[in-house]
């Protein structure tokens, strides 16, 4: 089992020393949330909350995450970072091909890519992306940035996306994995035919276990349960030494906390609480796993 830490929605200021202090106690990856903007209205429901709400406001702090990642690495040497996750829907494949690949190449080959599709239609309309057939859309997206990225000359023709032969260098020396998010079927059968692993979003254990479940028989019938893939969590409902053992032993891979919050310590607090409920983690958790 590998630790996350997630800054999301905490001061922008404060992400270099939380990336440091969770690199010092044993963190594995630092996951970093996408949000384009807040529309004062929004014409569908938030797919994570009960009620469809979305639960944080116009005022919550985001940063474009390949930005913070740069930001991180920069301070750090051996911590990875992943999106967790990145709304493809709403950019383009290839404009996204050069970010990411000029962040893999800065930090080492210290990122990887996760990808939703995402789920507010203003987000894709007010970038100039089509709502409808965004799961096709995707897709396409997908094979683009996995083409351009691997190297070399390539070119792509499809129904979203089109071009002749292009080269970005320098590509990633490693590859650089996707984690693809989402919780519906067509998104798990995303992440069993292309992935390199699954992202949940907030989830309860035993939803978690019968998703958990249902990826590895899809990954059996595109033949791919022998490939190495990660499960990375949020698990709303197991905590603590044995409930971190629970999620393990149903095939969680990669858990992702923030353990400020267990000694009720807000994201608008201070960054010195912060690390102290880290260091209080590694020592409790980390350290005995």
């Amino acid at each position: 089992m590998k630790f996350t830490l997630s800054v999301a929605m905490n001061p922008l200021d404060q992400f270099t020393e939380l990336a440091r202090t969770a690199e010092e106690c044993g963190f594995s990856s630092i996951a970093l949330p996408d949000s384009l903007f807040y529309s004062e209205h929004v014409s569908a429901e938030y797919p994570y909350t009960p009620d469809g709400s979305r639960f944080w406001t116009a005022d919550t702090p985001w940063a474009d995450p390949l930005v913070a990642v740069a930001t991180m690495a920069a301070v750090t040497e051996r911590i990875e970072f992943y999106t967790s996750v990145l709304k493809l829907g709403s950019r383009n494949p290839v404009l996204l091909a050069r970010q990411v690949g000029s962040v893999a190449v800065l930090s080492g080959n210290r990122f990887g890519l996760g990808l939703g599709v995402g789920w507010s239609p203003e987000e894709f309309e007010w970038c100039g992306a089509p709502y409808a057939k965004r799961g096709k859309r995707v897709d396409e997206a997908i094979e683009v940035l996995r083409l351009i990225l691997d190297g070399g000359m390539v070119e792509y023709h499809g129904e979203f996306f089109d071009f002749d032969k292009l080269q970005m260098s320098p590509a990633p020396s490693e590859h650089v994995p996707f984690y693809i998010g989402g919780h519906t079927e067509v998104a798990l059968k995303r992440a069993a035919r292309v992935g390199d692993g699954w992202s949940s979003a907030m989830m309860k254990f035993d939803d978690l276990r019968s998703t958990i479940s249902r990826l590895a028989e899809l990954r059996a019938e595109y033949g791919r349960a022998d490939v190495p893939f990660e499960i990375q969590a949020v698990c709303i409902d197991r905590f603590g030494l044995e409930g971190y053992r629970e999620q393990a032993e149903i095939g969680v891979t990669d858990t992702v906390t923030q353990p400020w919050v267990f000694d009720g310590i807000g994201f608008g607090d201070p960054v010195g609480p912060k690390k102290d409920a880290i260091r209080k983690f590694a020592d409790e958790v980390i350290s005995r796993f």
